[in-house]
């Protein structure tokens, strides 16, 4: 479980560095490409970032967090998960892709990798997987601390699939506009829509798309009485994955102007993140600081029989 524990560190600190190198690729060498000259193999490296930067950043994202619900949910909460996010993820893509529904009209280009039927990248469903996975733990953990007993009760429950489907729509509300509209996009829009480039009808299809992968595998996680319970320490990666990948898009709208879309998107997706992360802090904090309760020993010579 140790090794377990420092591939998970090790890919973890890898995703996080590669975001900080594609934002220095995307907004710093794509706009002014004479900086390659000054740099070391700078070519080659650009080349190479281009190519695999955001493969690499996605699965470094899907180990750490895949190998973190195997080390402290167990295999069959991860499965269940895992494959009710990225088998509806897929096929909401693959039906945006050709039909426009339910996202709208738009298309992939490269630099994601190998395209699933030729319209959708493989890592996008694993994006969805384990940015779903890192918002509906936090929701599902901050709504049920304070709970009492019936705490992962279904009305709880049905609640954090909503709060997890708004947190998971606010990191695409920050990054869409500005993804699709820079130098190097990944995909872009057929037609533009009103916010900022982007169509209404996106955002309605991520609430959705996020609303029913996160119901089935909620579903799954009762039929098979799955009901994992995170302590402060163990929800900090979902916060750190969560915050780090709004971070990136938070930078990119900030470098593109876009600033309703980030105060719109701190209101409805990292505040409430951290709003979950904190109450469970303070659940764990409370149940230290209780005092244990006491029971006298029964003293045998003080013991009437009648």
């Amino acid at each position: 479980m140790r090794n377990l524990l420092a591939i998970e560190r090790f890919c973890l600190y890898g995703h996080i560095v590669a975001m900080a190198f594609g934002l220095a690729g995307l907004l710093w060498v794509v706009p002014h490409p004479g900086i390659l000259d000054y740099l070391p193999a700078g070519q080659t490296l650009f080349q190479w970032s281009m190519a695999g930067g955001g493969v690499g950043y996605i699965l470094l994202g899907t180990l750490a967090v895949a190998l973190y619900a195997y080390r402290t949910l167990g295999l069959g909460t991860l499965l269940t998960f895992a494959i009710a996010a990225i088998g509806i993820s897929v096929t909401s893509e693959l039906l945006g892709t050709s039909t426009g529904f339910p996202f709208g009209h738009y298309s992939y280009l490269n630099g994601l990798g190998y395209k699933v039927a030729g319209l959708v990248p493989f890592t996008i469903p694993l994006s969805w997987f384990y940015l779903g996975l890192a918002s509906f733990l936090l929701a599902r953990s901050g709504l049920a601390a304070g709970g009492g007993p019936g705490r992962y009760g279904w009305a709880r429950s049905l609640a954090a699939v909503l709060l997890g489907s708004v947190l998971l729509t606010s990191w695409d509300f920050v990054l869409d506009p500005a993804m699709s509209q820079t130098a190097l996009p990944f995909w872009y829009w057929h037609q533009p829509g009103a916010f900022f480039g982007m169509p209404y009808q996106n955002f309605a299809g991520w609430l959705g798309t996020g609303i029913v992968f996160m119901g089935v595998a909620l579903g799954l996680w009762k039929t098979f009485k799955f009901s994992p319970e995170l302590d402060q320490a163990q929800l900090t990666l979902p916060l750190v994955v969560y915050l780090s990948n709004f971070g990136f898009a938070l930078v990119m709208s900030l470098a593109a102007g876009f600033y309703v879309p980030i105060a719109l998107g701190i209101l409805t997706g990292a505040l409430p993140a951290v709003l979950c992360w904190r109450a469970t802090v303070q659940e764990s904090l409370a149940n230290v600081a209780q005092p244990a309760q006491v029971v006298e020993p029964v003293n045998s010579a003080k013991v009437v029989l009648k």
